[in-house]
């Protein structure tokens, strides 16, 4: 039951918020009762439902938003966080063939768990950088990444070797996703979608259900990550393509942002305590003497 009186967002405002629309009312409890209240928002903390109101005017965005919060145990921070990184809309919005690639249920799961794009407002990056300087950067920040990446997926390692014809090659990022059941490779690009990238790709997840994956795993996900693409290129890039693999790109902060965040060093210089100019004399403590 929601709390009486806890209208602090605008008396009524709650319930007229949900109960005006006909996809809300089909899913409340009997009409029977005076107000009714969706039983998945009574199930999150009130200050989450403040949140929904306060950020969304969409209905179904609010309860998807309070779905995923009880899916995936959401604090009010973070909430906020998916809320003002647009996650609603990112959600499965990758390119795939996973339709192609893998059977109905389990394309639609391996769909959402992909994003277009990516959130990397977390990293302070120029523009310019090297794919290893992104890589170590991500890995810094492993904790954002995961939460980026959403619900399942554990890390496995970055530059992770496998050794095919006594030649070594470097997978990125590996994961395992809990839930799928199956790796996800994620290969980092600065620049533009290419191509040729998915023959790499393609070659990277054959060698690991080769080597790494167990009998009861499924099959492996691959994840090409770039700054930009051209959606026809990508679609025909993997059209053909037997392995399922899936091209997002990703975004940082705007250069002009970045330019004005102080420098890890100048952050630590601003936070150190700042020393005295001159010594106290030995026995000095401040006092007469």
């Amino acid at each position: 039951i929601l709390p009486s009186g806890s209208f602090h967002i605008g008396r009524g405002s709650f319930y007229l918020s949900y109960c005006q629309s006909d996809t809300i009312l089909e899913q409340a409890v009997p009409k029977s009762r005076a107000r009714p209240v969706l039983p998945v928002l009574t199930r999150i903390p009130w200050g989450h439902n403040i949140v929904l109101v306060q950020r969304l005017k969409d209905s179904a965005e609010r309860l998807w938003y309070a779905h995923k919060t009880l899916e995936q145990g959401w604090s009010r921070a973070i909430l906020t966080h998916q809320i003002d990184s647009d996650l609603y809309h990112r959600q499965g919005q990758a390119i795939t063939n996973f339709e192609q690639t893998l059977p109905p249920p389990e394309s639609d799961l391996a769909k959402r768990m992909l994003k277009d794009p990516y959130a990397f407002e977390f990293l302070n990056v120029a523009l310019q950088i090297t794919e290893r300087q992104l890589e170590s950067k991500l890995i810094d920040r492993l904790k954002h990444l995961l939460l980026e990446l959403g619900r399942g997926f554990a890390f496995v390692g970055s530059q992770y070797r496998i050794e095919v014809g006594s030649e070594d090659f470097f997978i990125d990022l590996l994961f395992f996703h809990l839930e799928l059941r199956r790796f996800v490779l994620i290969d980092l690009k600065t620049g533009k979608f290419k191509p040729e990238y998915v023959g790499k790709m393609s070659f990277y997840l054959t060698a690991v259900d080769r080597q790494l994956r167990h009998a009861q795993d499924e099959a492996s996900i691959g994840l090409i990550l770039c700054r930009e693409r051209n959606r026809l290129v990508a679609e025909y890039a993997l059209q053909d393509m037997t392995r399922p693999l899936g091209v997002a790109t990703y975004r940082t902060l705007p250069e002009e942002i970045r330019r004005g965040l102080p420098s890890p060093d100048q952050l630590t210089a601003e936070l150190s305590p700042r020393m005295p100019l001159e010594n106290p004399r030995p026995g000095n403590r401040g006092g007469r003497t």
